[in-house]
């Protein structure tokens, strides 16, 4: 069943070679129950290793069913260890957070057979824990501990079984119990090799091979274990077992690495807690941040649609005299003539002459002094003017200099309260005016309320209330973005053109692009969102960090445990994707809390500090992937390096 030939194994103990086996050769046939002995040093445990595939000789041949196993790969030795070998350790090596049952099942696992946890449960009944089933190694003495090792090795029903001193840590009534299970194991056709320095123990089995300095000095068969020589083994080497044992074994599944990573998250709350705190605290940043901006976002398009969209302003300018500075429309006043003309000019939309001054109103006992603005009737269309409440005026009415008046929300509040305004009739600078609307409300920026201002017919406001033969302002509206540019153009040419200006005096007038306002604002507003979320990422990459070192302690405090699950069948990549896997939940958990946070804070933000913010799904989407990118790149590190510990190095480690 199993051959060495002239097998060597040398540790190097920082200078010092230990030369642990030397030269060894053995035969192990099927159904045998060898004691292997010794002193301490003399190889013994290394043998066993080797056996057992945990370790590779440095020299020399192993050979199963005469196929050599010496070359293959890590991968490919721990599907072997999976399926052929039991092994069963002197310090038991079951996960304290696990039950009976769940130790028992832990081969499964990574021999994609979970599904056959009942052939776990007889194991464990087999082995005389019925009733300690679901009880926890803690909780068990030393003699059912290694009962439940014992239902381990055998789950996968391998027909080797070997014992590290199975005996050791045991009183004298354990010890006949185990040894009689041993007994048992080997009567029903398994192979078994035991390694002990007892010779009382070594009397059970039919063989003893005794070792020192790394050397089989005898080989002796025991007639004291003839009583298992009488049994017959179910293994035949001509039956191929070997290969079909290998083609059995399949791959641990997705849920049984996120059911184990949850395991190992439970029995260590704390550290977990902490980790997945630094990610939620990240991610709340992220989520309040980017809602902050993405408010401030919203509230500057909101502002800016109600000054219209595709605008372009024209305004008087300051000109200079013998270097003097002079009052803006001393040089240039716009006329009717000049939007007249302006109307004509192609890719105008729109447009609306405008004049402005102070004026009282008063209504009954109230009054109130406000911003007054006459304008044509397009007014309305190309400044988001058109009123909630009433109408706005005709052009027929504007002609006829009508005395009419739509007040803004914060007027209406002031002379009306909460009664309807329409239809009454309030003195505007003691004239009577008739209020037949009441404006959109548009909020206020700084200083200025959008919302406190009285609108009137262009004509009424200049010949009526300020006594003005021109026009402050003109309003343009281009029919779309892309007639801005050369719209600007136009007017510029027009006004230069009709006013008989010099080039030198192009600064006698204004022309004041507001899509050029609004990309500068949104260019602002996005990059405060930008540099807000930049902040909130330091805050989610030092969560990372944090898991990263979480997650490397954690790797060291489990060591004996990434040994003891490669010792029965995961390979490397099992552990990585078990530690990664842990590391991704741990993020995801802290990702979907910081959502929850972030959209708190944000709500206390907007109830308390009265700023606009706006969660959107992209923000929630970006902070949730970032944490889970986070949980992949911080966690490679340390799932790499819990794949790469030798099975031999991490038993023995304390």
């Amino acid at each position: 069943m199993i051959e060495l030939k002239n097998i060597s194994k040398t540790y190097q103990m920082g200078k010092v070679e230990v030369k642990a086996l030397q030269d060894v050769s053995l035969r192990v046939a099927p159904g045998e129950f060898v004691a292997i002995m010794g002193p301490s040093g003399s190889g013994k445990s290394t043998m066993m290793h080797l056996l057992g595939l945990l370790d590779r000789p440095d020299k020399g041949t192993y050979l199963f069913e005469g196929k050599e196993l010496t070359g293959l790969s890590d991968c490919e030795l721990a599907r072997i260890r999976n399926g052929l070998v039991g092994f069963i350790f002197q310090q038991f090596h079951l996960l304290p957070r696990l039950t009976a049952l769940e130790n028992a099942e832990l081969p499964l696992i990574y021999a994609g057979k979970r599904h056959l946890v009942e052939r776990a449960r007889r194991q464990i009944e087999m082995v005389g824990l019925t009733d300690r089933i679901t009880h926890r190694p803690n909780e068990l003495s030393g003699g059912q501990q290694q009962r439940v090792a014992i239902a381990r090795a055998l789950v996968n029903e391998p027909p080797i079984i070997l014992a590290d001193e199975p005996t050791g840590n045991l009183d004298s009534k354990s010890k006949d119990e185990i040894i009689n299970i041993l007994k048992g194991l080997n009567r029903e056709g398994k192979t078994v090799i035991i390694v002990t320095h007892e010779k009382e123990i070594a009397d059970h089995a039919r063989r003893i091979i005794t070792m020192r300095d790394g050397r089989i000095i005898s080989d002796e068969k025991c007639r004291q274990g003839a009583e298992s020589g009488t049994c017959e083994s179910s293994f035949d080497a001509k039956s191929g077992f070997f290969s079909q044992q290998v083609n059995k074994i399949g791959r641990a599944k997705f849920i049984d690495y996120l059911r184990e990573a949850g395991f190992s998250m439970l029995s260590h709350k704390m550290r977990s807690i902490l980790s997945i705190l630094g990610i939620l605290i990240g991610v709340a940043a992220v989520i309040a941040m980017l809602a902050l901006g993405e408010g401030a976002r919203f509230s500057i398009e909101e502002q800016l649609a109600s000054l219209g969209s595709n605008l372009l302003i024209l305004r008087p300018g300051s000109s200079r005299l013998h270097g003097v500075a002079l009052e803006a429309g001393t040089v240039t006043r716009f006329t009717f003539q000049d939007e007249a003309a302006i109307r004509k000019l192609p890719g105008v939309k729109r447009v609306s002459g405008s004049v402005t001054g102070r004026g009282q109103l008063v209504y009954g006992d109230k009054n109130w002094n406000t911003r007054i603005e006459g304008v044509d009737v397009d007014y309305a269309q190309m400044r988001a003017s058109v009123p909630v409440v009433g109408r706005f005026f005709t052009e027929s009415e504007e002609r006829l200099r009508e005395k009419l008046v739509v007040l803004g929300t914060t007027v209406a509040g002031e002379l009306f309260q909460e009664n309807n305004p329409v239809g009454k009739i309030i003195k505007v600078n003691q004239i009577n005016f008739k209020v037949i609307g009441v404006l959109p409300s548009k909020g206020a920026t700084g200083f200025h309320d959008q919302d406190d201002v009285a609108l009137v017919p262009l004509t009424t406001a200049m010949f009526r209330l300020f006594g003005k033969d021109y026009i402050d302002t003109i309003y343009i509206e281009a029919e779309n973005q892309l007639s801005l540019e050369p719209l600007t153009e136009s007017v510029s040419d027009l006004i230069v053109r009709e006013h008989r200006l010099r080039k030198d005096e192009d600064e006698s007038f204004q022309i004041r692009n507001m899509a050029e306002l609004r990309s500068t604002l949104e260019a602002t507003t996005k990059t405060m969102s930008t540099l807000l979320g930049a902040i909130a990422a330091i805050s989610l990459l030092v969560g990372g960090i944090g898991i990263m070192n979480i997650m490397l302690v954690s790797v060291t405090e489990r060591t004996r445990e990434i040994g003891l699950r490669k010792a029965i069948g995961a390979n490397n990549q099992d552990i990585m994707t078990q530690f990664l896997i842990e590391a991704v939940l741990m993020s995801f958990l802290g990702g979907l809390s910081g959502v929850a946070l972030g959209a708190g804070i944000s709500l206390l933000i907007t109830t308390f500090a009265g700023w606009a913010v706006r969660i959107s799904t992209f923000s929630i989407v970006l902070a949730t992937t970032f944490s889970l990118g986070i949980g992949v790149v911080f966690g490679i590190w340390p799932a790499k390096q819990a794949s790469r510990l030798d099975p031999i190095e991490a038993l023995r480690y304390e």
